[in-house]
């Protein structure tokens, strides 16, 4: 199983989102700190889920780099984070 889907995986279990997207963005970092031949260094996360209600935008990134600690401690680079509850208007 490649990183990205082992992040999906996670984050499904997790957070039950209502949607979820997670972007393989290590083409665009090629050259710069973190990036290894073959990628799946860098990702962004689009997550809409209730499990975010009433959390702040802090709470919330903790959330989910608790859940992806082992990935962010190994093979994860750089994670960029779109978290918000059901009904929220993307920042």
């Amino acid at each position: 199983m490649n990183t990205k889907d082992v992040i999906i995986n996670k984050l499904r279990e997790a957070f039950l989102p209502e949607s979820l997207d997670v972007v393989d963005e290590s083409h665009l970092h090629e050259g710069h700190a973190g990036h290894r031949p073959g990628g799946e260094t860098h990702f962004r996360v689009y997550i809409v889920s209730p499990a975010f209600e009433g959390k702040s935008r802090i709470e919330r990134h903790r959330m989910i780099n608790a859940t992806l600690a082992q990935e962010l401690a190994g093979s994860v680079h750089a994670l960029a984070i779109h978290a918000h509850g059901p009904g929220e208007k993307p920042r």
